[in-house]
């Protein structure tokens, strides 16, 4: 006679046993296996996107993807991947601010076909060069910020220019042409602070605020910020002088600042 306890066994736990081990085989063959990776197949390590393809360059995303679009207004700060040249922009574009990026170099095609530009920002790149004409083509740009870059010297400047601003960079005295601010009849501030100048370029007569602090400049006439041919002419726009951080000693040139408002502002040995 069959013992009840196998009896037991054999109608109820062998049928939960066989179910069980079904549905483990079930689980098993949906279950997706794991992608291997050997480290031979890469000699480099690249970034990836969410699915595994590599990440394009900056240079080949659309502009409107890479940085922000607004309203005439493109924003294209600390951008990631590294931004190295100016992206191809909105023809519409009136503001560009692409400050603490890589880029190293401006063409002369960069600014061609955007001729509503009012303000560029490409502050803290690592520019070294602009080409000749890169802003000749931009009638309306009024504002043009170039602070912390690598530049010995300067283009030819739009016209219509009221702010310029190449504090600290690499420029020379060879590199800024006695004149390169002459003509620019609108400009009102300009900023050359921290550079390698020896010489004070020609100034015109539109300046409000002139920065030339911690360059080169030993030396000043009568005729830098006056006219030494006469004591009645008076330099009303201009009330904003810096030198100091030059090897230049005021009290030396006691009639060259006797046009303006005000003497230079800063610190002086």
């Amino acid at each position: 006679m069959i013992p009840l306890r196998i009896l037991i066994f054999t109608y109820v736990m062998l049928p939960w046993i066989v179910s069980s081990a079904a549905k483990g085989e079930y689980m098993e063959a949906r279950t997706p296996a794991k992608a291997t990776v050997r480290a031979s197949d890469y000699g480099v390590l690249q970034d990836t996107d969410t699915d595994g393809g590599v990440l394009p360059k900056a240079e080949v995303l659309p502009t409107c993807l890479l940085c922000v679009c607004l309203s005439g207004s493109v924003y294209c700060e600390d951008v990631s991947p590294d931004m190295s040249a100016v992206p191809t922009l909105p023809k519409e574009t009136a503001y560009l601010y692409a400050r603490f990026n890589k880029i190293t170099k401006i063409h002369r095609e960069d600014f061609a076909d955007t001729a509503t530009l009012r303000r560029i920002d490409l502050s803290g790149n690592l520019i070294s060069e602009i080409e000749d004409g890169s802003f000749s083509k931009l009638p309306n740009l009024e504002e043009l910020k170039l602070t912390e870059n690598r530049l010995t010297k300067l283009p030819m400047l739009p016209s219509k220019l009221v702010t310029f601003n190449a504090n600290f960079n690499r420029l020379k005295t060879q590199g800024v042409k006695a004149n390169a601010f002459k003509k620019l009849t609108r400009l009102a501030y300009l900023y050359l602070g921290d550079n390698e100048l020896t010489a004070v370029p020609h100034l015109p007569e539109s300046l409000y605020v002139v920065h030339l602090h911690n360059n080169n400049i030993s030396t000043i006439t009568d005729e830098t910020f006056c006219k030494g041919n006469t004591s009645h002419y008076i330099r009303t726009n201009m009330y904003e002088v810096r030198l100091d951080g030059n090897p230049l000693k005021l009290s030396e040139h006691p009639n060259s600042f006797i046009c303006l408002q005000s003497l230079p502002i800063g610190w002086y040995k």
